[in-house]
């Protein structure tokens, strides 16, 4: 089993971020920043928490196994934010923090009297990082937005999925992480702004930016030639060959060799050298203008094979495959083994946990994983007593009143 880091030594370490707001738009963020170091606050509303903590149920024992990996490297306070004692001491909090994130719909902090404007009077180095469905401005910009509506709007459910169908959904919440992650490269970003300046400011991520921003060339295509990608299933169109190929043991692999030299070694490999003088296969344009017929071509080939077989005959050749995966092949895989991209970790609860790793890989301050995912309020005693100073009279007079 893999060996947490006891201490924050990544290259955020020092630099403290009061995570607000649910679910997976925002905290992804945090676990991002906790990954590499930071120091990261979760605020949760008392008795109740994020409702993230209830997703990813496993019915054995009744917890949330998405709450482990979303949550871990977090310190988790609760504090009622509905309250002026509850903002009040919000501010306090804030005052001593680099970052502050938050992903509830746009105006609610303010009506909380926690809107940026206020908070720079206060810390002027803060750095306010936002994530929301349209963004802080906009017509859409109080609209309700979760991740698969920006997913819908940014134009990624539309290409997704077998043209026979309708528009189809990732397996995972590829929106919200798309602008989680946005939200954390706008926050770096600022943060070396601030070393230069010593002034914050707001990362404003929007979801259905964040995914239009991985659309690639699609708005380019259309606003020039008028082209509307369609959904085309395993494939991209006119990029051939590079799609998923049954083998003989009914297993999946994926070969991509859609560029004129990897081509020509996979028709090598096949003992078909001649396909790639072929004028109907030797050029990037004219093997797409028959794709499924060089797909059908190279589907009847691999079917002869197994996948331990032919995926060796491919980094033979030098080219790029790779089986389809799901976590046991991963768990086994040697190579996600030698590079701990799959750690173990012990949670007090549940025992020995394995989640991926911290990505990307830093030679001189590596990110890890440090703590488990807390539980609700766990760290009020160190966070109020310590960081803000509270006597034990207070804290259980803010108990009692539901303050925190």
């Amino acid at each position: 089993m893999a060996t947490e880091t006891t201490s924050s030594t990544g290259p955020l370490a020092g630099l403290r971020l009061i995570e607000m707001g649910t679910l997976l738009a925002g905290p992804f963020c945090g676990q991002l920043m906790g990954d590499f170091g930071a120091e990261v606050i979760k605020v949760e509303p008392p008795n109740q928490g994020d409702p993230m903590r209830e997703w990813g149920r496993e019915k054995s024992h009744g917890m949330s196994l998405w709450w482990p990996v979303v949550a871990r490297n977090k310190k988790s306070v609760t504090l009622n934010l509905r309250e002026a004692e509850g903002q009040e001491i919000a501010r306090q909090l804030i005052a001593k923090a680099d970052f502050l994130l938050e992903n509830f719909r746009p105006g609610t902090l303010e009506r909380w009297n926690l809107g940026y404007d206020k908070l720079r009077e206060i810390n002027p180095r803060l750095i306010m990082i936002r994530v929301s469905g349209f963004g802080q401005t906009g017509p859409y910009a109080k609209r309700a937005g979760f991740g698969a509506v920006g997913e819908a709007m940014g134009g990624l459910r539309y290409v997704c999925g077998d043209p026979s169908t309708p528009p189809s959904r990732m397996g995972i919440s590829i929106g919200d992480s798309l602008a989680a992650t946005f939200a954390c490269v706008g926050a770096l970003s600022a943060l070396h702004y601030r070393e230069r300046t010593g002034q914050g400011q707001v990362v404003d991520s929007a979801i259905y930016e964040a995914v239009l921003n991985m659309m690639e060339s699609l708005v380019t295509e259309y606003d020039k030639t008028g082209y509307i990608r369609e959904r085309t299933g395993a494939i991209l169109p006119n990029v051939a060959p590079s799609n998923v190929y049954p083998t003989r043991d009914g297993k999946m692999i994926l070969i991509a060799a859609n560029q004129d030299t990897v081509f020509g070694r996979l028709a090598d490999a096949m003992g078909r050298p001649e396909l790639a003088k072929n004028p109907r296969y030797a050029t990037h344009t004219a093997r797409g203008a028959v794709q499924q017929e060089l797909d059908d071509l190279i589907s009847d080939w691999t079917r002869t094979i197994d996948a331990d077989r032919l995926e060796a005959l491919m980094d033979e050749f030098g080219i790029p495959s790779g089986k389809i995966y799901r976590t046991p092949e991963m768990l086994e895989d040697a190579h996600f083994q030698a590079r701990k991209a799959i750690v173990s970790t012990m949670h007090p609860k549940l025992g020995e946990l394995k989640m991926q790793n911290v990505a990307p890989k830093l030679s001189a301050t590596p990110g890890g994983i440090r703590s488990p995912a807390p539980e609700l309020g766990e760290h009020n005693a160190d966070i109020y007593g310590q960081l803000l100073g509270f006597d034990a009279a207070r804290m259980a007079d803010l108990t009692a009143r539901g303050i925190i």
